[in-house]
């Protein structure tokens, strides 16, 4: 049992690491916003990062190998998605403010439609989560597959609140030319 909950975790990490639009949103979140809105940022993208992966493990890869329309208007639609994101992170101009000159009263539902689109629209995300997660389930024994993915799932929700409480903790070692860096590297 514990061995399938350590192996989903390890998993976890390597599937949600790499997704960079995920990662970007909630590292420029703890930049610039409050330590409260990195969190929350931090949640919502769990929320979908872990429906994603339960999804995913579930078998929606199945669906979209069944359905050809639907594989290719989910490709279409989240390369649009990531590029827009992308070219969005490359043109940005960095700025270091302080919590009380930058605007935390975005809108909830924007924040929400965001973390959904990193996540959701994210091709990079899909592809991996269904081959990656898909194809284990299919080796582990019926009985241990409960135990592999909660490992995913705690996965998600240790990457991104870790991500979001250190980097909140040392924004203030952030300057204009690292977050640009960060922006290019992950928009490219």
């Amino acid at each position: 049992m514990y061995e399938y909950l350590i192996q989903g975790l390890l998993l976890g990490f390597a599937y949600v690491a790499p997704i960079g639009t995920q990662n970007i949103f909630v590292i420029n979140t703890a930049i610039r916003k409050s330590r409260l809105k990195a969190y929350q940022v931090a949640f919502i993208t769990i929320f979908f990062d872990i429906s994603l992966a339960l999804s995913c493990f579930s078998g929606v890869g199945a669906l979209m190998e069944r359905f050809n329309l639907l594989k290719m208007l989910v490709l279409l639609l989240g390369s649009i998605a990531v590029i827009y994101i992308g070219v969005g992170l490359v043109k940005q101009v960095p700025q270091i403010q302080s919590e009380e000159t930058v605007d935390v009263d975005k809108s909830f539902m924007k924040i929400i439609w965001t973390c959904f689109a990193v996540t959701w629209l994210n091709p990079q995300a899909i592809i991996d989560g269904s081959l990656l997660l898909g194809g284990i389930r299919a080796s582990l024994p019926v009985e241990m597959a409960s135990y592999f993915i909660l490992g995913v799932c705690l996965a998600s929700f240790t990457w991104f609140t870790t991500l979001a409480t250190i980097i909140s903790a040392l924004k203030s070692k952030f300057n204009v030319k690292v977050i640009r860096i960060i922006n290019l590297i992950c928009g490219a």
